[in-house]
């Protein structure tokens, strides 16, 4: 049940026209929930980066020519998403992109399969709702406080938050621990302390006990 939730930020909108990735966030998830493992990575386009794009998510050409280009850091990306499933936002666009990478340096692409798109999930669960990442957010209430441009680590820790969501949100506590747990309304919910109660011995009478012999006899197979 490992997923890697992803995203990226490039210096366009189509590969094919040369443009390239400049942010990769990775964030682990094992059981709907994110482990604290990430991976982030920001990575020279070995071009410029249009002052469009640059509104989106800030990163200057100046900036991104301190860090590695994709074929530096396309090895250290393949091992840490592994084999396992990719939740991504708007999933054909980052694998576009992730695809152009690896193929323009002689490595396998990402089948298309591995993809599982938040976009196509949040319309199948909300038809006619708005899908944007910023939408989702909002509508399950999760702080987006941060999010003052676009940034691949922090989209995807809050498209994990989002993910979560979809496939059902936060279950509430049984109470089948002996740890308190806190439900919505903010109330405790702690297992109550019961006094232990040694178990009581029942002794029947004489007189008991011969008016249950005839009932016995009634059972087949009683004797």
């Amino acid at each position: 049940m490992r997923h890697i939730v992803l995203d990226t930020e490039t210096t366009g909108l189509d590969p094919a026209h040369g443009h390239r990735v400049v942010e990769i966030g990775c964030v682990e998830v094992i059981h709907y929930v994110p482990t604290g493992r990430v991976y982030h990575q920001y990575i020279n386009p070995e071009r410029d980066v249009p002052q469009g794009a640059f509104q989106v998510h800030g990163l200057s050409e100046a900036f991104l020519k301190n860090h590695p280009p994709f074929r530096e850091i396309a090895r250290d990306f393949l091992a840490f998403v592994g084999e396992d499933p990719l939740v991504i936002h708007n999933a054909k666009f980052d694998m576009r992109f992730l695809n152009a990478e690896l193929s323009l340096h002689g490595l396998s692409p990402l089948p298309m399969e591995r993809a599982i798109d938040t976009v196509s999930l949040a319309r199948r669960k909300f038809p006619g709702g708005r899908a944007s990442l910023d939408a989702l957010c909002q509508r399950f209430g999760i702080d987006l406080s941060r999010r003052n441009k676009h940034g691949a680590l922090l989209d995807a820790e809050l498209l994990a938050d989002v993910y979560l969501e979809l496939m059902g949100g936060r279950q509430p506590s049984f109470g089948l621990t002996a740890d308190a747990h806190t439900h919505e309304n903010g109330a405790a919910n702690i297992p109550a302390q019961r006094p232990f109660r040694p178990a009581r011995t029942f002794n029947p009478t004489e007189d008991e006990k011969a008016r249950h012999e005839p009932f016995i006899q009634t059972i087949r197979g009683a004797a």
